[in-house]
């Protein structure tokens, strides 16, 4: 499933998406953020700015320049603590007095497992850690934020990072980086579990959305088959991996080597983040089994 080719709309305007939503792009376009990053104006009297996004002063001119007669910002609320997402809340909040809201700082929410190996030295091969992120207020699952007319409902997400966070506006949900319509979200270790990953989609899927409006991208508009080919995604990928394993054992670059046979070297760092999250994953549910310690250069086998 590949973005659509006419979503390019132009950074630093703010377009309506439905009545009291509003979208400004920001102008950080990459191969890791798509056209950029998508920062929501919700409300139309007191504000909530859904991921301010990254650090740029023509950005926080945009968000800013973007209110209306008799409007304000109240709300800075940051679904995760990356830094295409996170760096220009602070700014915003210092320039607004509005506060900051988030699910924590970027440690907030991993798991178990991430934190042993980020306590191995595992570091790296994510998007980039806003590692100064502090919020103001730090919110938690299913806890509602009230603005003066609308409500939003906390879904904490991780996998893409531990301190994701989904926001539902009645059937809409803000998805942020954990479903998005561009392409496949990156669970990359130790930001990233994949556990964590798929049981938060499991989650979103019990719900009935009409809508989805993610961190970089187009509107999602069926949430549901979005969902079911981003799970079916990752256990296809998992299929791959226990194959290759039943050949011969093999380290995370060794099975990316193996399955990632068209994707050029440069990329094969980041397939390798991949099949290790996976190997993760695998050995927590007792399927593959490493030769010592977890870590990327261990080399696992089929149990």
């Amino acid at each position: 499933m590949q973005a659509p080719d006419d979503f390019a709309p132009p950074p630093g305007l703010a377009v309506e998406l439905q009545p009291g939503l509003r979208r400004i792009l920001a102008p950080n376009p990459s191969p890791m953020t798509y056209r950029g990053t998508n920062t929501y104006l919700l409300g139309t009297r007191d504000i909530a700015v859904i991921d301010p996004g990254p650090l740029s002063d023509v950005h926080l001119e945009a968000i800013l320049d973007a209110l209306q007669p008799r409007q304000r910002i109240s709300h800075v609320i940051v679904t995760h603590s990356h830094l295409d997402h996170s760096p220009l809340a602070a700014p915003l909040a210092t320039r607004t007095g509005a506060p900051i809201l988030a699910f924590g700082g970027p440690e907030a929410g991993r798991s178990e497992v991430m934190s042993q190996l980020a306590q191995h030295g595992l570091a790296g091969g994510g998007e980039g850690i806003d590692s100064a992120f502090r919020p103001d207020t730090e919110v938690a699952d299913n806890e509602v934020i009230d603005g003066d007319e609308w409500q939003l409902e906390v879904i904490h997400t991780p996998g893409h990072l531990g301190n994701h966070i989904a926001l539902a506006w009645g059937d809409t949900c803000f998805t942020a980086d954990h479903v998005m319509g561009w392409a496949s979200s990156l669970v990359s270790p130790p930001d990233g579990d994949l556990t964590d990953f798929m049981a938060a989609c499991q989650r979103l899927r019990a719900r009935d959305w009409s809508v989805f409006h993610a961190g970089h991208g187009a509107p999602i508009t069926d949430p549901a088959g979005r969902l079911d080919w981003l799970i079916q995604h990752r256990l296809g990928r998992e299929a791959q991996i226990l194959s290759a394993l039943a050949d011969t054992p093999g380290s995370a670059r060794q099975l990316a080597e193996r399955i990632y046979t068209d994707t050029p070297a440069a990329l094969l760092p980041a397939a390798e983040r991949n099949v290790f999250a996976h190997l993760v994953d695998l050995t927590g549910k007792s399927r593959v089994s490493p030769d010592g310690r977890l870590a990327v250069t261990t080399v696992f086998h089929r149990s």
